[in-house]
């Protein structure tokens, strides 16, 4: 008879309130101490899994014990090992060995299975490896990459803030026939090429504060490797076949298209088979690597049972459609007679590795794999992608895992395009943006602000010059660059004095100034809920409601006329007043240094917050944690924090 895993998990028994060893490749060893009641909670959480209900029944099965037999089995095992510790061996996802139980008697190959490895409370550490796509390099940098790249960096950095160890991978996707007729268009050689654009793509990130930690590119010898070794896993497996592929191929897109993907156009040349992106497409016939895509679209559903796989839910529904339509197997080569520009298949020199099945794999090149692969950021936690490559980040990525026995990742975030001025980018239009020139006008801090305060992740958003100039004129240099001004100025403030808020922000009774103190109470785990769910236009319209509240505020106590008077309790709601200001300006800062890091670093230096006082903990009020660190203390220089900008210059 056999067993249902809700029964035989129901561990009473006190072997299991031991001190548990634990030896994976992923950490050192280490003891850990649990509960009866803390592991009866992670088993119930073990059932909520996506994956509990597709292997349960296989497990069930393995066991094929009574009830009465099982609990039999348990207590003879625990008069052997009562005064033993319990030697645990967890194999991890990417290996093809099993792990077992000593006391369940079952025997399982998890491959991918989406198993937690640790559970962390919400304060403790974590290993987090977030990504942006690779850009590719038939072209320079435009505002659209800059916006990807730094959307990825301010997710790494809010989560650095919060005391998790952040790997934040980018760089460049350098093969195929789009870039050899770049390089061709360009007059370099094609290696020569890749590496001037993807110097630009390398400027990009410094310039703009995107804090990589490694910078890949797909022309490196040791993505070569781990793209051969990778290649290899999945052969000896059985999931790559010779095969003949008959069908249409965009070389615009890199990707072959169904039949339902094709529509027809006519032009003065006649009739042209186009993609849905306007691509022009050719019928192709050859023989090709395939890959099995079809034996995994059960375990692409089951990766996609939970929503936050994939967000914005949008975005879930399209993938989960495209999957439920079916899926074909996918040619993984190209004759290296029609794509020469690109990695051999390892056993076969007359074939090249599809650019897709190529670049995919950089993700695992970026932490060491095969050889000094560092397991302990994978899966990755977030990667960001544009919605164009949907389909490849969200179909082919985790089938070529999961067919390797490694579990994909835990979250894609998909975001929409920029257009400009409602209209699309072109370089037939001419209407590209270069991250370079923009940043000119509006001080890479200054075109960051905008590309992530005005984008929305479930749709496009739109580059318009005379919007950037209001939002940067009036919450940069405005509510936020006029408050701090405010504050430190010599009119009011001769001395640049801040006052101790842990002492003096109770003085203030008034009804906005109760409100400011409410607002700042509360930002810290607002903006943090809005940080972990990726609304970082949101998060800066908490900040600038913060603000604006605290203007309102101190408008209202005339702090022109309270610096002028000899009296005790004028000079007491000054200091009250000045205090409040700036201890919004610095909570403010810290919320808002993921989106603005320079600026906001400038900022905390004038007002001498030392970087160890600079985590998410800090944006929490000093007058209610009670903190030493609102001392009071005399500032040295007024820091400019944002020049007003007119017709696309400083003024």
């Amino acid at each position: 008879m056999a067993i249902s895993l809700r029964n035989t998990i129901r561990l009473s028994s006190p072997i299991f309130t031991k001190y548990v060893y634990i030896n994976t490749k992923s950490c050192n060893k280490r003891f850990i101490m649990t509960s009866r009641s803390k592991l009866e909670k992670v088993l119930q959480g073990l059932e909520k899994n996506p994956y509990f209900d597709k292997y349960a029944d296989k497990i069930a099965k393995s066991q094929k014990v009574s009830p009465e037999e099982f609990s039999q089995r348990v207590e003879n095992e625990e008069k052997k090992q009562q005064r033993k510790k319990v030697s645990v061996h967890l194999e991890r996802f990417y290996t093809q060995s099993s792990w077992s139980s000593p006391f369940l008697n079952i025997k399982v190959q998890p491959l991918w299975a989406h198993i937690k490895k640790n559970n962390f409370s919400d304060h403790a550490p974590k290993n987090m490896y977030i990504t942006t796509p690779i850009f590719y390099v038939n072209a320079g940098p435009h505002i659209g990459h800059l916006y990807t790249a730094a959307l990825a960096d301010a997710i790494a950095r809010f989560n650095s803030m919060l005391g998790h160890s952040v790997f934040l991978c980018t760089g460049t996707d350098e093969h195929g026939t789009k870039v050899e007729n770049a390089a061709r268009a360009a007059t370099l050689p094609t290696s020569e090429y890749c590496t001037k654009i993807s110097g630009e793509f390398l400027k990009m990130c410094d310039i703009f504060q995107v804090q990589y930690s490694e910078f890949i590119r797909t022309t490196e010898e040791r993505h070569q490797n781990a793209v051969h070794h990778f290649w290899n896993h999945l052969d000896e497996r059985g999931h790559i076949y010779m095969g003949k592929y008959a069908g249409w191929y965009s070389v615009s897109d890199e990707t072959f298209i169904s039949d339902a993907e094709v529509i027809q156009k006519k032009d003065i040349t006649g009739i042209k088979y186009m993609t849905e992106s306007g691509n022009p497409v050719e019928w192709t016939e050859e023989d090709s690597y395939k890959f099995r895509l079809t034996s995994f679209q059960d375990d692409l559903k089951h990766w996609l049972k939970d929503e936050n796989t994939v967000q914005p839910a949008m975005y879930h529904k399209i993938l989960s459609t495209w999957i439920e339509e079916g899926l074909q197997d996918i040619s993984i080569s190209r004759p290296i007679s029609r794509v020469p520009w690109a990695i051999p298949v390892p056993s076969d020199k007359s074939h090249t590795i599809y650019v897709w099945f190529d670049a995919l794999v950089n993700y695992l090149t970026a932490i060491g794999y095969p050889n000094s692969f560092s397991s302990q950021f994978w899966p990755p936690t977030v990667q960001v992608v544009g919605k164009d490559i949907l389909k490849f980040h969200g179909i082919l990525w985790p089938a070529f895992l999961m067919a390797a026995g490694l579990e994909p990742p835990k979250k894609l975030l998909c975001h929409g395009h920029w257009t400009i001025n409602d209209l699309k980018m072109s370089k037939f239009k001419r209407n590209v943006i270069s991250p370079f020139e923009a940043k000119d006008h509006y001080t890479p801090d200054g075109l960051r602000y905008y590309l992530l305060r005005q984008a929305v992740l479930h749709s496009n958003a739109n580059y318009n010059v005379g919007k950037i100039e209001n939002i940067l004129n009036n919450e940069l240099a405005g509510v936020f660059g006029n408050l701090l001004h405010r504050c430190l100025s010599k009119a009011i403030n001769p001395k640049r004095i801040i006052p101790d808020p842990t002492t003096s922000i109770s003085i203030l009774k008034s009804e906005i100034a109760l409100a400011n103190i409410k607002v700042l109470e509360e930002i810290s785990d607002l903006t943090r809920t809005l940080y972990e769910e990726c609304h970082l236009c949101h998060v800066v319209d908490a900040v600038m409601n913060l603000l604006r509240i605290t203007n309102r505020m101190f408008d209202y106590y005339h702090p022109w006329h309270l610096c002028k008077s000899v009296k005790l309790d004028s000079i007491k709601e000054l200091e009250a007043v000045l205090s409040l200001s700036i201890e919004s300006v610095r909570v403010a800062a810290i919320i808002l240094h993921p989106i603005i890091p320079r600026l906001t670093s400038n900022l905390l230096d004038t007002l001498q917050i030392s970087k160890e006082n600079r985590t998410w903990e800090d944006t929490k009020p000093l007058h209610v944690r009670n903190s030493l660190n609102g001392a009071e203390r005399i500032i040295s220089r007024n820091e400019v924090l944002f020049k007003k900008v007119r017709n696309e210059t400083y003024i």
